[in-house]
């Protein structure tokens, strides 16, 4: 619930603002708010509501408008708020806290800028303040003499207000923004010679010296047209300082000094006993009778006006001088005598440290970088993902390190990622001070005057500072200590690069325990003789908890509750992935995470932007290991650059890993946790064609010679986009990359009964296979082999068969690589398709000629070169004249094998890429062993030394070593 009067005069609670009606119940709130606990006797309310003789009914009028204020209190629950409106016999008494009426918390902010050491902190006060203000004081009351003077009062603090932030403003070199703020208030108040004279030194200091001469002769002119008088002293003094080319201006000059390079000090009255503490505007109705000059106001007019830094009123003294320690003389209170060499603190160091955790074991290596990280920064981030111990790690080496910090330690579980919505900053500060020794009632009520008393107490003490759990940088941000001797630890499951880049702060990521630090723990909660009888199901419990202190204790936990189970017992339990996160939980447990790693996950999940929530969800149909922005843009079905933004917030959560440039991976946990959210049910295939299109591009740019060994199924989801292939070896990367995604992709979409993608991914990594064919290929091309025939597809069938048996003929698994082989050439006859018979062809001829060069052979090679001749598939052409060139070399024929290779080397140029540039390497090479056969070593040199430099050029061994032999051969016939 607010109460405001500065602007119109109006009460807001939680629904929104309260229909407070005419103006003259507006005017009874006013009079009742600016002597807020304080009895006001109905006559004064009276005399404040009408601002002509009142009618005989006024009493009574008064009470109906006092009856529907209490109405309309109760319907904002004012007395959540504790606020009351009762009757003193004939007055009223409105009690509140004083926090609620914005003039209060006007007056604090103000009050508390003032004396602040840095003019920025003061700059920032002093805009808060200034942006209560809505408006003129009072309005849409009655325009009655009492509150006239209430508002004049008022509005004079206002320009005295914003005299201090010019003021502030200059002290920063802010010049510029010094004569922004006082032109305005200038030119609405041309006659307050103080504002004028402000906005010329600040005009001059900001350059403008001919504004600052302007504004001097038009306020003069003024003055004597509307007065009939001369400049005053401070705008004189302000004009020869501009004159003269001054940067500083008399100390007797008040309005020259509230703009004065560096800070001003004010002397202030005594403030009144603690019955008579009001803001000036209570002042100002309460000397009302006394006329209009003897407010808080009085004695500022045209010519003069308060002091720099004072602030109207009797309560325009320095905060701090009232905050002893009960019992303790003023002066011995926070802030004085605590630097290094002032002596001790007269009160007891607070320690709000919570006690050493229990069970901590190793993280030696973290501790001497949180070491590291605090000597360096002052300020260390301790971050990891949910249950990783950051937490334990913060209390253990708070707790071996606080006496370094004689000055105290602080600490505050801002509970972040708690279900509720964890602790405010300003309710943490309000902790802070009073630990620091602030008296409850001196702790400021406006969290940027709390923060800025934080700053001062902590200046000069050597505290240290522990923030736990928390969310965001701008909640640890005012907790930090302001003192170069001080240091804070923060934790949090995000990685909080605001305070990296504003406080400079030292990150120190904490992983996960090792499978021997893992059985430790475990040793430590259910007994190392339990550990020692069984150390491989420890190892493996560490592995599947995937070496997380959270999930490692729940699993103690679920051991000590169950004496007779072996650790093999609950690691066979826990190797069920459905039930292994039901079995990481454990109820009653203390802490945040009570109910384990499940609970934990979610807290860190809930927390989360919009579109990282649904992507950490959607990432539950990852079949892969990792994914790329591309393949997250896909999940999302959003553009790359969103998806990156969103696959940041996770990594930011410790949700994810970036364990390479561009690639994030999950733990084992992480992932299940993720599974159980249920992605939306297209996720899978959105994903499935996202692999699949890029393998396509990727095919296309390895190999783009070649013609594509699919097309596109018709219902195919083009992603938001598809990624750019430098050239050769950046698409034969990204296959290296993505090949466990791959593989996992065609179990995933099998499994779905998408077999139409199954086998597609599978064949459109033939690029990669044909350079990596030693690498255990055969289970997924088996695979693949079955959905071709799932879908009922002879010529994809044809297609896997060939790629399966050249594959096992490479692994020297003959008998396997002819069943699949003898079947490729038919099943791709009947779809009409001679391209991917005259491959099984080729590839069936190789595999027969392991055993020797036949006259079979001979003839499915003839066939393959036939069914591709004059047509546009020149790869294939090439492959089967170069295979049968092979042949007619080793079955004694040089002639024909010279003429095949003759004929291959005049379907393109020598110095292709890819693959036609290996065929006619190894056409090249066939040339020139025939021509060496054939008895002419002259024409077989250049051939020869040709097909090594394209064998080395294409990074073919097959080639070179061919090429290696030959010109041994030939250097061994010339020399004979």
């Amino acid at each position: 619930m607010e109460f405001r009067l500065l602007g119109t005069v109006s009460i807001t609670a939680e629904a929104g603002e309260l229909p407070l009606g005419p103006a003259k119940r507006r005017s009874v709130l006013a009079a009742l708010l600016l002597r807020a606990n304080s009895v006001v006797p109905v006559d004064r309310l009276i005399d404040t509501v009408w601002a002509e003789d009142p009618p005989a009914r006024a009493r009574t009028v008064v009470q109906g408008h006092v009856s529907r204020l209490r109405a309309l209190f109760e319907q904002g629950g004012a007395d959540d708020y504790g606020v009351e409106l009762a009757t003193r016999s004939q007055a009223y008494e409105l009690r509140m806290p004083d926090r609620l009426l914005d003039t209060h918390r006007f007056e604090e902010l103000v009050q508390l800028a003032g004396h602040q050491k840095h003019p920025g902190d003061a700059v920032l006060m002093l805009r808060e303040a200034l942006a209560l203000w809505r408006g003129p004081a009072l309005t849409g009351t009655v325009a009655s003499e009492p509150l006239l003077v209430a508002a004049q009062a008022l509005e004079e603090t206002r320009l005295v207000t914003v005299e201090q932030l010019a003021a502030a403003y200059g002290r920063l070199g802010e010049h510029t923004r010094a004569a922004a703020v006082l032109r305005a208030e200038a030119s609405a108040n041309p006659l307050r010679e103080s504002l004028t004279a402000a906005l010329m030194l600040s005009l001059y200091r900001a350059g403008h010296q001919s504004d600052a001469l302007d504004c001097y002769h038009r306020t003069r002119g003024l003055l004597a047209d509307e007065l009939g008088v001369d400049p005053g002293p401070a705008l004189r003094a302000a004009y020869e300082a501009v004159l003269r080319g001054l940067t500083t201006t008399p100390p007797q000059t008040v309005a020259v000094a509230a703009v004065a390079d560096g800070p001003v000090r004010a002397e202030h009255p005594p403030r009144p006993a603690a019955t008579d503490e009001i803001t000036p505007s209570v002042a100002a109705v309460r000397d009302a009778d006394a006329g209009p000059g003897t407010g808080p106001g009085a004695g500022t007019d045209a010519g003069a006006s308060p002091g720099a830094g004072a602030v109207p009123g009797p309560a325009g003294h320095h905060a701090l001088a009232e905050m002893p320690v009960d019992g303790a003389a003023t002066g011995t209170g926070p802030g004085t005598g605590t630097g290094a060499g002032a002596g001790a603190p007269q009160w007891p160091a607070p320690d709000l440290l919570p006690r050493t955790p229990r069970g901590f074991l190793g993280r030696e290596r973290e501790l001497e970088e949180l070491d590291a990280a605090v000597d360096a920064a002052r300020v260390a981030i301790v971050t990891g993902p949910a249950g990783v111990g950051k937490t334990a790690l913060a209390l253990q080496w708070a707790h071996r390190r606080a006496p370094r910090f004689p000055d105290g330690v602080l600490y505050a579980d801002l509970r972040g990622f708690s279900p509720d919505e964890g602790l405010d900053a300003a309710d943490v500060l309000r902790e802070f001070l009073l630990a620091l020794g602030v008296p409850p009632r001196r702790v400021p009520e406006s969290p940027t005057a709390a923060a800025a008393l934080y700053r001062s107490l902590t200046e000069d003490r050597a505290l240290l500072v522990v923030l736990d759990n928390v969310r965001g940088a701008d909640t640890a941000g005012p907790l930090l200590p302001a003192g170069a001797r001080s240091a804070a630890v923060v934790t949090s499951r995000l990685r909080l690069g605001g305070l990296v880049v504003s406080e400079l702060a030292r990150p120190v990521p904490l992983g996960v325990l090792g499978v021997d630090e893992s059985a430790a723990l475990l040793a430590a909660a259910v007994g190392t003789d339990r550990v020692a009888a069984e150390p491989a199901a420890a190892r493996l419990l560490a592995s599947l908890c995937d070496g997380l202190p959270l999930a490692l204790r729940v699993t103690a936990a679920q051991l000590a509750a169950r004496p007779h189970w072996r650790l093999s017992d609950l690691a066979a339990e826990l190797a069920d992935e459905q039930r292994r996160l039901a079995l990481l939980s454990v109820d009653g447990c203390a802490g945040p995470d009570a109910q384990g790693v499940a609970a934990a996950l979610h807290l860190t999940v809930q927390g989360l932007p919009e579109e990282a929530a649904r992507l950490f969800r959607q990432i539950g149909a990852l079949p892969g290991p990792d994914l790329d922005r591309n393949a997250a843009a896909a999940l999302l079905e959003r553009p790359p650059a969103v998806a990156a933004e969103a696959l940041d917030r996770l990594c930011d959560a410790h949700l994810l890993t970036e364990y390479a440039p561009g690639r994030h991976t999950l733990h084992d946990l992480v992932r299940l946790y993720a599974r159980r959210l249920r992605p939306d049910d297209a996720a899978l295939l959105r994903l499935l064609d996202h692999y699949m299109y890029t393998a396509m591009a990727a095919t296309k740019t390895a190999e783009p010679d070649d013609l594509p060994c699919c097309t596109l199924p018709g219902n195919a989801h083009r992603p938001p986009a598809t990624p750019h292939f430098a050239g050769r070896d950046a698409a034969l990367l990204w296959y290296a990359a993505e090949r466990d995604n791959l593989a996992a992709a065609v179990a995933a979409a099998r499994a779905a009964g998408h077999h139409d993608r199954a086998w597609r991914l599978a064949l459109l990594q033939w690029p990669y296979m044909l350079w990596n064919s030693h690498d255990g290929w055969v289970p997924l091309l088996e695979a693949a082999v079955d959905s071709t025939a799932r879908e009922h597809d002879p010529d994809a069938e044809s297609r896997a068969r060939a790629l399966l048996g050249w594959l096992l003929t490479q692994e020297d698994r003959l008998p396997e690589a002819l069943v699949h082989l003898r079947l490729a050439p038919g099943l791709a006859a009947r779809a009409g398709e001679p391209s991917s018979e005259a491959t099984a062809l080729v590839n069936l001829a190789v595999a027969l000629d392991a055993s020797g060069v036949s006259e079979e052979s001979l003839a499915h090679t003839a066939r393959a070169i036939a069914l591709v001749r004059d047509g546009d598939d020149v790869i294939t052409e090439l492959l089967a004249l170069e295979h049968r060139a092979q042949q007619l070399l080793a079955a004694g024929d040089p002639a024909g094998a010279l003429a095949c290779a003759r004929r291959g080397l005049t379907l393109d140029g020598d110095t292709v890429n890819g693959l036609l540039g290996v065929r006619h390497s190894m056409l090249t090479a066939t040339m020139g062993a025939a021509l060496l056969d054939l008895g002419d070593p002259t024409a077989a040199a250049p051939a020869l030394t040709r097909a090594l430099e394209l064998g080395l050029a294409h990074g073919y061994k097959e080639t070179v070593q061919r090429a290696e032999k030959e010109l041994r051969r030939l250097r061994e016939t010339v020399g004979g």
